[in-house]
Parts: C-alpha cells; sequence; structure tokens
C-alpha cells in the first residue's frame, strides 16, 4: 500500500498529530488523522504511471490544497479480481479506513467470470471493511465492460455495482472512466488503463462522489 500526501509520497501507515492542551498540565490525546482507503486494481494502482499521477494520489495533493485533514492510503494492486479482494482485505484492514473507496469488478469482467460470485465478493469485502470499522463511509466504483461479451452479460455486469450499493448503504459513483473510456488520447496503447491526463479526470469524477461523504466528517 501506498500514502499520498504533500509532504511524502512513500509508503505508510502513520497518519496522526498530536494536539497538545497549552491551558493545562496534560495533554490531549493524539488526534488521529481520518484515513481514506483506495482498494482496488490497476487503475486505482495507476499502471504503468509513477504513484503521484494515479487518481488517488491527486485527491491527497486536492485535501491538502483545501486544508482537509485526510490521509489517502493507494490499496491498487494491478489484475485484482473481487476474489483476490477478499483474500487480500483482512491484510490491507491492517490500517482502519474511515472512509473505504472500492474499485474492484472490472478484471472480472474482461475474463467473464460468474457475476454471481463477483457480487457475493464485493458484498464480502463491504462486511468484512464494516467488521473492523461500524462508522465506515464507502464509496463504490462501478465500472462497464465491453459489448464482446454479449448484451446480457454487459447488462448485468453494470447492474451489480447499484445493487451492491443499494444493499449495504454505500454511496456510487456510476462509471469511474466517464470521459476516458474510448478516448485514445486519454488511454495507454493498451486502450484500456488511463494516461496522466486520464487520471486527472478519474480523479474529478471520484471528487465530485467523494466530496458529499468527506463532509460529513467534523474536520472540514
Amino acid at each position: 500500500m501506498s500514502g499520498c500526501d504533500s509532504q511524502n509520497k512513500s509508503a505508510t501507515n502513520e497518519g496522526t498529530t498530536a494536539v497538545e492542551n497549552q491551558s493545562s498540565d496534560t495533554k490531549q490525546d493524539q488526534k488521529e488523522v481520518p484515513v481514506i482507503l483506495f482498494f482496488g486494481n490497476s487503475i486505482t494502482a495507476g499502471y504503468q504511471l509513477d504513484v503521484e499521477d494515479a487518481f488517488p494520489a491527486l485527491i491527497q495533493d486536492r485535501l491538502d490544497s483545501l486544508g482537509y485533514e485526510f490521509k489517502v492510503i493507494n490499496a491498487g494492486l494491478s489484475g485484482e479480481t473481487t476474489s483476490g479482494g477478499l483474500n487480500r482485505i483482512e491484510w490491507v484492514l491492517q490500517t482502519i479506513p474511515d472512509v473505504f473507496v472500492l474499485e474492484l469488478g472490472a478484471n472480472d469482467g474482461l475474463r467473464g467470470l460468474d457475476l454471481d460470485e463477483t457480487k457475493k465478493n464485493l458484498l464480502l469485502i463491504i462486511d468484512k471493511v464494516k467488521e473492523a470499522n461500524p462508522e465506515v463511509k464507502i464509496l463504490l466504483v462501478g465500472m462497464r465492460v465491453p459489448p464482446n461479451l454479449g448484451k446480457d452479460y454487459t447488462t448485468r455486469f453494470s447492474a451489480i455495482f447499484p445493487a451492491v450499493a443499494s444493499e449495504t448503504g454505500a454511496s456510487l459513483l456510476p462509471f469511474i472512466l466517464d470521459g476516458v473510456a474510448g478516448n485514445p488520447e486519454l488511454n495507454l496503447p493498451d486502450g484500456i488503463h488511463p494516461t496522466v491526463e486520464g487520471h486527472q479526470i478519474l480523479a474529478e469524477n471520484v471528487w465530485r462522489a467523494l466530496r458529499p461523504i468527506l463532509e460529513e466528517f467534523q474536520t472540514l
């Protein structure tokens, strides 16, 4: 996992600041900076890009510029499926998130995997996150798959994300690649993974869905 902030882009699980009460001889408890954990595949990881150019780091930059006290952790892993994510989530939850952004499912669709299992895995991942922090705020990131897999499969795939959001109470970003998918100028030669400029648009898409969640925190 990598942490993103304007001072240090290296991986870290440390995100606390001490607040001293100058009106007494005792110190207040350390104030923990809320953690936003991005859990996803190569889109979150920033495939073939420097980590500071991937959209989670751009979100950290936005937070810092606005004076929002949040710590972004990028737990993206290229090639990750929902099954792989389910196997990995307990290790990732060594860092307990206050906000959890779940961006998985695309590789399931591209491989034509069983969509009932995809939905089940997403639900189980969210269950484990809620077990770790019952107060966590969750943003589910939707995806679409190419039409070559057939209309029935693509329709069922797209329907997974609003269904999971409805069943879990998660907020939903319907399609993270809105404005990027299908544009050669915003994608690498593979036509799938966004360029630096593409990730800037992804960051705007995510920010619009994420900001209302962050505004619920008293730190803003």
